[in-house]
């Protein structure tokens, strides 16, 4: 199994995209601000998702996990931002992705302290 082989990781692959496209529509002085800042951080979280799960060890795959969780709480920061400075509309869809990308995260995480502790 790779993290292709993840619904994590494929969810976040979307996030991406969906990232991409909100961001065309931002003010062109936010291109090297809130732009690249939520595309930065979109890209983090299955990029982190790949290379833990490619290092073979259970310790750094949780260590990248961990990381992902900060990208995505970055992401969740900087949309609301975007939402609050009118950039983008509030916006179902990604909000529920964000949630749910959350939990599985979270699940994830704890799947493999639990794996470490036995």
């Amino acid at each position: 199994m790779t993290h292709k082989d993840l619904d994590i990781w494929k969810l976040s692959m979307e996030m991406v995209l969906d990232i991409y496209e909100i961001t065309k529509s931002f003010p062109d002085e936010e291109k090297f601000g809130l732009v690249s800042q939520m595309r930065r951080c979109s890209v983090s979280i299955p990029s982190n998702i790949a290379e833990g799960a490619a290092r073979g060890s259970t310790k750094e795959f949780l260590r990248f996990i961990q990381i992902a969780k900060g990208s995505l709480a970055e992401l969740e920061t900087q949309m609301e931002i975007a939402f609050r400075l009118g950039f983008t509309s509030y916006n179902e869809k990604i909000n529920a992705d964000l949630l749910i990308m959350s939990k599985m995260l979270y699940k994830l995480s704890e799947s493999l302290k639990n794996k470490i502790k036995k």
